[in-house]
């Protein structure tokens, strides 16, 4: 029996803004953002969409009611929780109709949570095999207005059904993980925002990665020739690319190219949609499998994992024969290019216009399972 991914989705929000207005809005050279950073675009929410809509979408486009019944655990990993003490995993139990005798909870690691989820997840299923995982990771990520990460934020979900013999990737027993006590980027209780030391955030990815990667080969034997693509956790395209470029350099040419080719491929969605935080890296795995030309059944995929603060993990899986028949080019592709773009006043005004949930209101979001209220604190959501 294998364990793993069968079906996998993302959602975005309805609008986005272009790198280049951006800049252009900013003072500074276009080329800064879409080659320096390697953003093109960027997801923006209104406050009507939050972590919960994301979820419930995503989850709602890979889910059938057999699914529904089957599943009895679901997690949520996120960083942009909406309660301090309730999970949001509670509510999109909810809104999906998941059956009532189900575990439901929330992951906190910074980015690294929907790795947790993820392994929890496997492990669950390796021993009740009859049951299905949905994990889900969602988040909105936000540095401010004018701020140095400012380029860097986006918006949105992915999510996983996991199960026994799954249909999409199969995950190896050969995770590699790091815990180091590192305030790279933080958020303490009460910042609307993060606050990041990014010298040393670029740093200790890069080096949490070679740590990772050597004990890979160290502890499982395996080198680079062993994977046909990696994956990486992308908080914007470049990131992920300066950490593989630190293991190429006494790699052939010949080799470099390849794993290059295929980093490439996974990175053409986080260049429209910016940093999903928690998602990052499973946006990453989708892009990959949806724009690569080469990846066969059999072909082994690494992943990394990154969370700041810092926590690492490094680990594979095998795609499954058939595999492509259950990706949705189709839905994401449509999602992308039905996104309204914004002028950057328009954005900025959207920006500012913050969700206060201590005042009783109501709203009109067709966007489906918009929040369409807001209640003595409390967030209802129209489910149409």
């Amino acid at each position: 029996m294998t364990v793993g991914i069968d079906k996998i989705s993302f959602f975005v929000p309805p609008y986005f803004i272009d790198m280049t207005d951006l800049a252009h809005a900013r003072d500074v050279d276009p080329n800064k953002f879409h080659i320096g950073i390697g953003q093109d675009q960027m997801a923006v929410n209104a406050k009507t969409q939050d972590i919960v809509t994301f979820a419930t979408n995503a989850a709602k486009q890979i889910l059938t009611e057999e699914d529904l019944t089957a599943i009895d655990t679901v997690i949520v990993a996120t960083e942009s929780g909406i309660d301090e003490s309730k999970a949001a995993s509670v509510v999109l139990h909810r809104l999906l109709g998941v059956q009532p005798f189900a575990r439901s909870f929330e992951i906190k690691e910074a980015c690294y949570g929907g790795t947790a989820g993820l392994q929890f997840a496997k492990n669950h299923v390796t021993l009740h095999p009859e049951s299905k995982v949905l994990v889900v990771a969602t988040d909105i990520a936000r540095y401010g207005l004018n701020s140095g990460g400012e380029p860097t934020q986006g918006a949105g979900a992915v999510a996983m059904l996991i199960t026994a013999n799954p249909r999409i990737l199969s995950l190896n027993d050969d995770n590699v993980m790091l815990t180091q006590d590192i305030y790279d980027f933080w958020r303490p209780v009460g910042h609307d925002y993060p606050l990041v030391d990014g010298p040393l955030s670029n740093e200790t990815y890069i080096n949490s990665f070679q740590k990772v990667w050597q004990e890979n080969t160290r502890r499982n034997g395996y080198t680079l020739a062993d994977y046909q693509a990696l994956a990486f956790h992308i908080p914007y395209t470049k990131m992920g690319k300066k950490a593989l470029l630190a293991i190429l350099e006494n790699e052939t040419e010949e080799e470099q190219a390849r794993i290059l080719a295929r980093y490439e491929e996974s990175i053409a969605y986080s260049r429209r949609i910016g940093n999903l935080y928690t998602g990052s890296l499973y946006l990453g795995l989708i892009s990959l499998l949806e724009h690569a030309t080469v990846l066969t059944a059999g072909d082994r995929i690494g992943l990394f994992s990154y969370g700041s603060g810092a926590v690492s993990e490094f680990f594979s899986g095998h795609l499954v024969e058939g595999y492509e028949q259950h990706l949705l080019v189709d839905v994401h592709t449509s999602l992308l290019e039905k996104r309204t773009k914004l002028a950057i006043d328009a954005y900025e005004e959207l920006f500012n216009d913050k969700l206060d949930t201590n005042v009783d209101a109501t709203f009109e979001d067709e966007t489906a399972f918009s929040i369409s209220s807001i209640q003595n604190t409390i967030r209802a959501y129209r489910t149409k």
